[in-house]
């Protein structure tokens, strides 16, 4: 399958990366439209694609288009490329946050739309992503968008659209809680008296564990909580501090916080 790209930039680099080990496409079947000179030159290079800043092109010669940009670029996309889908032979895949299904069918003018939120450990191959597609997409492309996603990581089919603005401020968002939480986990280390490098593997191996240890037994987080935490000991302690600063609440109100956002993208 011809697949091409509106974007190229980190998102698309890893869905494409990902595709390209897998072998799901060639880089024959792959021209990349980008408007930056140096990001075209060097998605050539590394990848062995064909490269374009016309993104007519792209549509022209692709079954599949995937949309990787910004929704503040969405309106030039539109311009370059909305009456331009000749068949319901093709489909066009968006990564684009909080741009609904039908925004993408009238800008594009063409009803052959798939919605994907991935994120960004899919840069690894770790990535957490999900979708759903309109009902005019056919069975070969949802075959193909589920190929795509599988070479990035793990991913979710959803027939309601509702659930990947939930999935945006969860999954999509939810490196970033991590990240912030990794970074507080560090710099606790240093704080009590740990040399730095010493906190970073100290605290990177702890959540690569803990993560690994809910995953492999598929016991709930908070019965692991339990096992860890002794009457009276050191973690109780811990775990009342953070109580008290209300991080448990704290992490419930981002990810709402990130979900309303993401309703009113849509709705912009």
């Amino acid at each position: 399958m011809k697949i091409g790209f509106i974007g190229g930039g980190t998102m698309a680099e890893a869905i494409l990366a990902g595709m390209l080990d897998a072998k799901v496409a060639a880089a024959g079947e792959v021209l990349i439209g980008e408007p930056v000179a140096a990001r075209r030159d060097y998605l050539s290079e590394r990848y062995g694609v064909s490269v374009t800043d016309a993104n007519p092109d792209v549509v022209a010669v692709s079954e599949m288009v995937l949309l990787a940009v910004k929704p503040q670029d969405l309106p030039k996309v539109y311009a370059d490329i909305g009456r331009r889908f000749l068949s319901g032979k093709q489909s066009a895949l968006s990564i684009v946050a909080g741009t609904k299904i039908k925004e993408l069918s009238d800008g594009l003018n063409t009803g052959v739309i798939i919605r994907v939120m991935p994120n960004t450990p899919a840069q690894i191959g770790q990535g957490m992503t999900m979708w759903t597609c309109a009902p005019p997409v056919r069975q070969a492309h949802r075959d193909a968008t589920e190929s795509i996603l599988s070479t990035i990581g793990d991913a979710i089919y959803v027939d309601d659209e509702k659930y990947l603005d939930m999935a945006t401020a969860l999954s999509a968002s939810g490196p970033a809680y991590v990240f912030l939480m990794l970074e507080a986990l560090i710099d606790a280390g240093v704080y009590v008296g740990l040399p730095r490098d010493t906190a970073r593997r100290l605290a990177l191996q702890t959540v690569k564990g803990s993560i690994a240890l809910v995953s492999e037994t598929g016991q709930h987080p908070a019965a692991l909580k339990d096992l860890v935490t002794s009457p009276g000991g050191t973690t109780a302690e811990g775990l009342q501090a953070l109580e008290r600063a209300g991080v448990p609440a704290a992490i419930v109100d981002a990810v709402n916080a990130a979900y309303l956002k993401s309703i009113r993208l849509g709705q912009e």
